[in-house]
């Protein structure tokens, strides 16, 4: 078949209005028929018709309070100077909560308002004796009480209907059920109730490359969890999902399914194979048993989305790519769910932010930026995510999106925009945001906080230690982490912090020191021994990027030894993070790089020592006595943290949690 060109490619409005005119002029987009359904088992579903009590609750009178019912004239003349005596079966009887008024009788006086006369006294007491001694007179057949205050009609008595009223409306249509209201139904005598029947989609995984969870994976082969994400989405959402076993890039295949599939399900979606590959059959599959009505919207990620019709059954197909599919699933399939269930998509809430770094964005493609949170000051800061398409975790990790209109270049550094809200405000509220260099020491970290303190989560971006100090600089992070050696006094951060920060005030607390080196491969195959090994042809290299301590380190220590960096083939090719070095070792990409012992051991790398620094996090004086950053350094300070440390080896943490001086 041919490769796939977006023709007519569509804005997402446009896009949305076409689909709808379709479903709309088949009248597929309407809500669905009701079945009937035990109340008890109705939580989530949403009401295909309107529910009326059958019965008022209470539906009879019933006592409020334990204690007596008396005729309230009975005791209009009891007063605290002038007690009145009641006398049992004439004037009260003892009545439990719940229990039925008796005829004739209108008010209850709770327990720990009477005296019984007798052994007693006249004396008020307090509940829990009048209980226990009413416990042991109750035996000796009490037959006159005291009381000192009168009552009035319907005095703690729960009256028919007070919470329901026979043929009064308990849930209107169209409403999704809360457990507060399975127990309004029940209480009002629905036993079952007519909800909505869930939408049924069928979701079918396509392609070559995929392998179910669990099997064993080799090169060119993906973990195929799409669907698994969809399915979990289209849950959420209300609708039953069925995933389909992972069909092969072979158009007869799909194509049988699909004509198959249609008449059984209320929507029909496919994952991948809509792009522009040689191996992307499905638009030219839908066009040969149905109609394509939209291949290609303009929004970023999401572009090879497809919307069609087979056999009056919708269908969805969704970019193969796992951040792709779930905004065009947000963007087609779930209003699509719930216009079926005859419900409108609740509005996430949005709030201001600023920008915390510039971002360029394509023209002509509206763009979905994934985005952490941050409340710096008075402003909240907003920290754009990983963009590629096959990042999950950006949405893992994702507060919020910022949507980047299609005609706009980008966002300028501080400029205000609208997010909307992927988690809960007061939650991102306390988010602690640290920038700068990388180490696995914060992933511990991050983990701890979390453990003993989870109203507060550690946010952290590597941009290596001079992008820390920048963001300082620039009042776009709480914290920063540095491991800055200048060359000239031999002293680590404080030269950089007096020369970049100078009217900063700054507290510098010591993280730990520890070991940098050279990562190979296990058994050391090129047998590199020292830096001047870096120069041989045979080797190929991985650098940090500019800026990184880890970077003006290895300047340093080549300076000192009169190596040219030039010598040294991969000088240029950079990476963000010690695991990302030590993942480019281990995979066999270059020879060797520099990072730290911990991140070697994470790959099961050699690994040839070259110097020992110091790693502290750095802190301006606003934020250190904050209850955020109190409790962070509360976590540095543990026995428990510290072990754990340890544990991942090439640490000394003799200093950890100091406030270290110049």
């Amino acid at each position: 078949m041919k490769r796939n060109i977006y023709l007519n490619k569509l804005t997402l409005k446009e896009a949305k209005e076409k689909f709808a005119k379709a479903l709309a002029n088949l009248k597929i987009n309407q809500p669905l028929k009701g079945e009937l359904v035990f109340t008890e088992d109705s939580l989530g579903r949403v009401t295909a018709e309107s529910a009326f009590a059958k019965i008022s609750s209470p539906y009879y009178q019933a006592a409020a309070m334990d204690g007596v019912v008396v005729r309230a004239r009975d005791t209009y003349p009891a007063s605290e100077s002038s007690p009145l005596k009641l006398r049992i079966g004439k004037d009260f009887y003892f009545i439990n909560t719940g229990n039925p008024i008796p005829f004739g009788f209108d008010a209850v006086i709770k327990i720990e308002d009477i005296n019984p006369v007798g052994k007693i006294g006249q004396r008020k007491m307090k509940k829990k004796d009048i209980t226990d001694e009413l416990t042991k007179m109750e035996e000796e057949s009490i037959k006159e009480i005291m009381i000192f205050s009168s009552a009035f009609p319907g005095q703690h008595i729960r009256n028919i209907g007070e919470d329901i009223v026979a043929n009064q409306l308990i849930i209107p249509v169209n409403q999704r059920i809360r457990p507060v209201d399975v127990g309004a139904l029940l209480a009002g005598g629905i036993n079952q109730l007519l909800v909505r029947r869930r939408p049924k989609v069928i979701v079918i995984p396509t392609g070559d490359e995929l392998v179910q969870p669990g099997e064993r994976i080799i090169p060119c082969k993906i973990i195929e969890y799409n669907s698994k994400v969809i399915k979990g989405l289209i849950s959420e959402w209300g609708g039953e999902a069925k995933v389909y076993g992972i069909v092969k890039d072979i158009p007869g295949h799909l194509k049988k399914i699909l004509l198959k599939a249609a008449p059984q399900n209320d929507i029909v979606v496919v994952l991948a194979g809509s792009s522009a590959g040689s191996k992307d059959f499905t638009p030219e599959i839908v066009k040969s048993i149905g109609e394509v009505l939209i291949h290609g919207v303009a929004i970023m990620p999401g572009k090879p989305t497809i919307l069609g019709i087979i056999n009056k059954t919708p269908l969805i197909g969704l970019p193969g790519y796992p951040v792709s599919a779930i905004i065009s699933a947000e963007q087609f399939l779930k209003p699509l769910i719930f216009k079926r269930l005859g419900l409108t998509i609740p509005k996430r809430k949005e709030i201001k932010v600023h920008m915390a770094h510039k971002v360029v964005s394509r023209l002509g493609d509206e763009e979905f930026l994934r985005v952490k949170l941050g409340n710096i000051g008075e402003k909240i800061m907003a920290y754009p995510l990983p963009r590629g398409s096959g990042v999950i975790t950006s949405l893992v990790e994702a507060d919020g999106i910022i949507r980047i209109p299609s005609l706009k270049e980008g966002l300028d550094f501080e400029e205000e925009v609208n997010a909307e809200l992927w988690k809960d405000l007061d939650t991102i509220m306390n988010n602690i945001i640290i920038t700068g260099s990388h180490d696995l020491i914060l992933d511990i970290l991050k983990n701890e906080l979390q453990e003993n303190f989870s109203d507060f989560k550690l946010v952290s971006f590597n941009v290596g230690s001079m992008g820390g100090l920048m963001a300082l600089k620039q009042n776009r992070t709480h914290l920063a982490t540095a491991h800055l050696l200048d060359p000239e006094s031999g002293e680590y951060n404080f030269p950089y912090l007096k020369n970049m920060l100078p009217q900063k005030e700054l507290i510098v607390v010591n993280l730990a020191y520890r070991e940098q080196g050279i990562m190979v491969k296990k058994g050391n195959p090129k047998n590199i021994k020292e830096l001047d090994d870096l120069t041989r042809e045979d080797i190929k290299f991985i650098n940090r990027q500019k800026g990184s301590g880890t970077r003006i380190l290895l300047d340093y220590l080549l300076k000192k030894k009169a190596i040219n960096p030039m010598d040294i083939k991969g000088y240029f090719q950079e990476e963000f993070t010690h695991l990302m070095v030590a993942s480019a070792v281990a995979t066999g990409i270059v020879d060797a790089g520099l990072g730290i012992l911990s991140a070697a051991k994470a790959f099961n790398l050699d690994f040839i020592p070259v110097a020992k620094e110091r790693y502290d996090i750095i802190i301006p004086k606003e934020w250190y006595t904050s209850l955020r950053i109190q409790k962070l350094l509360s976590i540095i300070r543990s026995e428990k943290f510290k072990k754990k440390v340890l544990s991942l080896g090439g640490y000394d943490l003799s200093q950890s949690g100091k406030v270290m001086e110049e």
